[in-house]
């Protein structure tokens, strides 16, 4: 199946309805890897890639810049800055120094004159809105930037931020970047019907909830060598009994349907209302090569009401 694109939020621009995430890159996929993965997203269609200035200490920035050369125009490319990255005063937060500063810095990672969504990575409830709207908006009108966007806002917060926008004129989020999962579905009480009615696009993270909905996690067995659970300690908080038995049942179902846990859960995120592109993060080629073959996976309804009972 061919590649599938969307609108993002209002903007006329056409994402993949799969992105390719890279928080990996870097560490737990090397350079070489992470490399090839990006140019076999490409050859498939892929033209959402998204990272931040925080991921693996900006190597992940770094090595997609790398990946791009002569690429460049194939790419809507994504990056965040907003979470902490240092020690100092101002090494955190979307105040309009923090802004200017790293978006420097992550332009001359990526080794490109222009980002085209610039997201804030986390709310900064210790900076006016207003001042993180208008360094955006300045952003915008440099030409260094041309969407913008923002990732783990609650409902409240964006509905203000797109009150802001519109009663000053200023470039407006045209995307949320949110974790959404079958194990994870807080996002549909307030903020799904929000992003509907103002036409913002949502950017799914961590839609396999960490690796939780491939199958590799298993109630009473020990974790996977080199798995993010092992590498991160707090990470396994998230596998909890009660996570790991719903995982089970997925999995149940997906062996039904004849196909992989993973490809059966992406399938689904594709297919509810709000999402505009899935981000699936990958430490080798074979493994997104994988979790592409869910975009030729027509879920039967019934599937769909079984997985929304569980």
């Amino acid at each position: 199946m061919s590649m599938q694109y969307r609108q993002l939020g209002r903007s006329g621009l056409r994402v993949s309805v799969y992105g390719l995430g890279t928080n990996a890159f870097g560490d737990r996929a090397d350079e070489r890897t992470s490399i090839a993965i990006v140019h076999a997203a490409l050859d498939r269609g892929v033209n959402l890639i998204d990272t931040a200035n925080k991921y693996t200490g900006g190597a992940s920035e770094r090595i997609i810049g790398q990946a791009l050369r002569g690429r460049r125009d194939q790419v809507v490319l994504a990056t965040k800055c907003g979470m902490e990255i240092g020690s100092g005063p101002n090494d955190r937060g979307s105040s309009r120094a923090h802004i200017f500063r790293e978006v420097e810095g992550s332009l001359r990672r990526l080794g490109t004159d222009y980002i085209d969504l610039y997201q804030i990575h986390e709310f900064d409830a210790t900076t006016p809105l207003e001042e993180t709207l208008r360094a955006l908006d300045d952003l915008v009108r440099q030409g260094k930037v041309r969407y913008i966007g923002c990732s783990n806002y609650a409902a409240w917060q964006l509905c203000k931020a797109l009150w802001i926008s519109d009663r000053n004129g200023l470039a407006r989020y045209d995307s949320a970047q949110l974790p959404y999962s079958p194990a994870d579905r807080r996002i549909e009480q307030e903020v799904i019907p929000l992003c509907l009615d103002q036409g913002v696009g949502i950017l799914v993270y961590y839609p396999l909830a960490g690796g939780l909905l491939t199958g590799k996690y298993r109630p009473n067995a020990p974790f996977p060598v080199g798995s993010r659970a092992v590498k991160n300690p707090a990470f396994g908080e998230r596998l909890a009994p009660r996570n790991l038995q719903l995982a089970q049942e997925l999995g149940a179902l997906a062996d039904e349907l004849g196909v992989s846990l993973a490809q059966m859960t992406l399938a689904w995120l594709l297919r509810r209302p709000g999402v505009t592109s899935v981000l699936v993060g990958a430490t080798h080629p074979d493994q997104q090569a994988h979790n592409l073959a869910a975009l030729e996976l027509e879920l039967p309804k019934e599937v769909e009401e079984r997985i929304d009972l569980l």
